[in-house]
């Protein structure tokens, strides 16, 4: 034990677990929930309404939670892991009979004070149970046939019924983010193999299904796969969003118009500007810098993430450590993709930027789980 880590073990319990915090972690994530005010007040035309204030508070209720998650022992969160994942399906299912519609998708509750988006909540609590799971499992049937069916189903589940919404860029995150978990738990990589031959098969039969009765995608994301391979066949249709996107991009350059310059947000020539499309004002307006200093908090944040993970030794928390982060990870992944023409849109927010209350808060939250993993990890004597 080091000369610090004695001294930290000497001070009462409470204190102590705030001198564990990864304060770094914390920094971090307040500096990527800046760029989106800053972008959310540019958005609005230089005016902390509609998007950037009520967003600012929703950081600080979001800080409260994490804060809270952090300090409750990690052995709560296993023990909790298979009732958050209930209760999470069952707001899935109550979406379905009395969800809240917009944009042609039922996907949310209304509270009254806030929409809430339980295929988000899903997202934390599939990977608690996953991790619960695995820790529980002897590693020597991590692979064995019938230990891998049991996972996959509970990944497939909350998958359907985000598909029913329909939400296909949430199901997709359920799909990766899940098979991290089980990739990190040792599960035989000839699995996967067989998943990416299925999931060739499955693309190839949703091609095929356009147009039978039997057709496997909505009208509207065919198009969005038509719009993604040839984006100039009806720019001023569905092509619209991107067309503008690319061009917003594009125009930023290396160092941007300057804050509050970008003409194709402020004209209102970009759709969606406040939420998916969001990180296309920042190329616009801070250029290639700006985009590449968002893109290395990210990568800060995922490298905590994992060097957490690998230093803890309690298999829950490692396991739900990468999780949380691969989830986190693949968020804006597919956000960037998307925005720059890279991946078919597919209504992901660029996450703790885009506007939107449950995204932020469910994030945090989970970071709330990282934190209590990171404080809680076995020590040293």
């Amino acid at each position: 034990m080091s000369y610090l880590e004695y001294n930290v073990k000497t001070v009462p319990t409470g204190l102590r677990k705030v001198l564990y915090l990864n304060w770094a972690l914390v920094v971090l994530l307040a500096a990527v929930s800046s760029v989106g005010f800053l972008m959310l007040y540019s958005v609005a035309g230089g005016s902390l309404q509609p998007w950037a204030k009520p967003q600012m508070m929703r950081f600080a209720a979001g800080l409260v939670i994490m804060f809270t998650f952090a300090f409750v022992p990690i052995w709560f969160w296993r023990s909790i892991s298979g009732a958050a994942y209930l209760v999470s399906l069952a707001l899935l299912v109550l979406v379905d009979v009395a969800g809240t519609i917009g944009m042609g998708a039922q996907r949310w509750i209304d509270l009254g004070f806030m929409r809430l988006q339980p295929s988000e909540l899903a997202k934390v609590t599939l990977v608690m149970l996953l991790a619960a799971y695995y820790d529980w499992l002897d590693v020597k049937k991590v692979s064995r046939p019938v230990w891998v069916i049991i996972p996959v189903v509970l990944i497939l589940i909350p998958t359907a019924l985000v598909m029913k919404q329909p939400d296909l860029g949430t199901a997709i995150l359920l799909l990766l983010g899940g098979g991290v978990v089980m990739f990190a738990a040792g599960v035989s990589l000839w699995y996967f193999g067989a998943v990416i031959a299925l999931g060739i098969g499955l693309v190839t039969a949703v091609m095929e299904s356009r147009g039978t009765p039997w057709q496997l995608l909505k009208d509207y994301q065919f198009q969005r796969i038509d719009i993604f391979l040839d984006p100039g066949s009806d720019p001023l249709g569905a092509g619209y969003h991107i067309s503008q996107a690319k061009i917003a991009l594009g125009s930023g350059g290396w160092s941007g118009r300057g804050f509050l310059q970008g003409t194709q947000s402020r004209l209102n020539f970009l759709p969606e500007k406040h939420t998916d499309f969001i990180f296309t004002t920042l190329g616009e307006e801070f250029g290639f810098i700006g985009t590449i200093s968002l893109l290395a908090l990210y990568t800060l944040i995922i490298l905590f993430c994992l060097h957490s993970a690998t230093n803890n030794k309690d298999r829950f928390a490692a396991l739900l450590t990468i999780g949380v982060g691969a989830t986190f990870f693949f968020y804006f992944a597919v956000n960037m993709s998307m925005v720059m023409g890279l991946a078919p849109v597919v209504g992901v927010p660029l996450p703790l930027v885009s506007y939107g209350g449950s995204a932020m808060l469910v994030l945090l939250g989970a970071f709330g789980l990282v934190q209590s993993a990171h404080i809680h990890r076995p020590r040293g004597r």
